[in-house]
């Protein structure tokens, strides 16, 4: 089954279940394989935001890390130039 790369650049939630995934699809190149951890990093980013902007208890979602984690297994650093200042 093909993937739709574009739907995974897009929202990577909707093509697949965990980031290994993307690390372990053969079908992507490397760069489209950051390219989507990258949005999804991105994304989970984003609703640790939402939420401390809500007032609620921030629980960095187990989902960041993994994304991190598949990022240096491909041998990518995290995106500090997009991350967010610390308070």
């Amino acid at each position: 089954m093909m993937i739709d790369v574009k739907k995974a650049m897009l929202d990577p939630t909707m093509v697949f279940k965990e980031p290994k995934e993307v690390v372990a699809n053969d079908e992507l190149t490397r760069d489209q394989k950051i390219e989507i951890l990258r949005r999804w990093e991105y994304d989970a980013r984003q609703l640790e935001v939402a939420e401390e902007e809500a007032g609620m208890a921030v629980h960095r979602p187990e989902i960041f890390d993994r994304v991190v984690q598949a990022l240096h297994t491909l041998g990518v650093e995290r995106d500090t130039e997009n991350t967010p200042p610390t308070k």
